[in-house]
């Protein structure tokens, strides 16, 4: 029997996750019949290169999406709100790098490490979860499979790029200034279009999107229920319990997490890193005598996740803590996404349920 192939779109293809996106694509396991490239006005009729052929990028409308069997979309909530729906209404399965379909009930957040069991129920549209979280629960569920987990308090240490390809533009751009003693010119960060914004070079910023009546911010409130989501397939689970703390720093690319984790057994240090050893998707380097660990500037341009200082709580039994570092728009983002559609072509899920283009009107 014949291979079967598939028309992608990538919408949102200019960003910095859309062009990953490309790459990944280029490179992974979908048999790609013809692509198409989809971004917004301004940028319709730019080239952009796919396996070496020259590809022209059109604007992306809800009419787009005719012929086309899976698209991979990384064009910011909005865009996606708009135009799933239609991409789904034409027979297009649709993987989301956005927020904006995260918590729907009709939609799987997946992480194919963690609970690729999920895509068996999509219903037209996936999502992608954000890229704290991702890396954050391929560290841990091999430990949860294996030792139980009943509470996490992760800190963040998230890179510029995690904000847009604008923002890092901004972080070269402050520091360039810093180093030279001009001012520091700051129009992004934190928060865009938020009241004040604040240099990022030579700086931390402890403050990802917007700040909820309860004092977290949206993206701490996320890693809390978008972790229950993938783990459990619930979120607002009980457990595991989830605190986070969300931190952008003066990195480019690559985030970075301290991780506290209580288990239901009492594993040692030597059992967690033979356990994340043979965890797929996971590179662990833990070497303090010879200060091997983890970190951004090693991890960028790779998909793994990379696990490091894992150690046992001295003053809780059953308790540790770990590092754990990954490429924010690979794994977090454009790899997670090409991965998740490598699943589908492998399970034969790349078709749309009838009925579920009325779910997301």
């Amino acid at each position: 029997m014949a291979e079967k192939e598939y028309t992608v779109a990538i919408l949102g293809a200019t960003g910095a996750v859309g062009t990953r996106l490309i790459s990944q694509l280029a490179v992974s396991q979908i048999p790609v019949k013809q692509i198409r490239l989809l971004a917004s006005a301004r940028s319709a009729g730019k080239q952009l290169s796919f396996k070496g052929q020259s590809v022209t990028v059109e604007e992306a409308t809800p009419d787009s999406f005719a012929g086309v069997d899976l698209v991979l979309a990384s064009a910011g909530g909005s865009v996606s709100k708009q135009l799933l729906p239609a991409a789904v209404a034409a027979g297009a399965v649709c993987i989301d790098n956005t927020s904006y379909w995260r918590m729907n009930d009709h939609v799987p957040l997946v992480v194919p490490e963690v609970n690729a069991a999920a895509l068996a129920n999509h219903h037209g549209i996936i999502a992608n979860p954000n890229c704290s979280t991702i890396q954050m629960v391929v560290a841990l569920e091999p430990i949860r499979q294996q030792f139980g987990l009943h509470q996490v308090i992760v800190s963040t240490y998230q890179a510029a790029s995690g904000a847009g390809q604008s923002a890092l533009n901004e972080l070269l751009a402050e520091a360039k200034a810093y180093v030279n003693d001009q001012p520091m010119d700051a129009q992004i960060l934190p928060v865009r279009g938020g009241d004040n914004h604040y240099p990022l070079a030579f700086n931390l910023l402890p403050q990802i999107d917007v700040f909820e009546d309860d004092g977290y911010t949206h993206e701490e409130w996320k890693m809390i229920h978008e972790t229950k989501k993938i783990m459990m397939n619930d979120k607002n689970a009980a457990l595991p319990k989830v605190t986070a703390t969300c931190v952008r720093v003066p990195v480019p690319i690559s985030h970075g997490e301290t991780v506290y984790f209580e288990t239901d057994q009492h594993p040692t240090p030597a059992e967690l890193r033979s356990v994340l050893a043979k965890a797929p998707g996971v590179v662990v380097q833990d070497d303090p005598s010879h200060q091997l660990y983890p970190q951004p500037l090693n991890a960028t341009g790779k998909r793994d996740t990379f696990i490091g200082r894992i150690r046992a709580d001295e003053e809780n039994p059953g308790a540790y803590h770990m590092w754990v570092v990954s490429d924010n728009l690979l794994k977090g983002a454009a790899w997670n996404a090409v991965q998740i559609g490598e699943e589908l072509v492998k399970r034969d899920l790349i078709y749309v349920p009838a009925g579920s283009a009325a779910l997301f009107q």
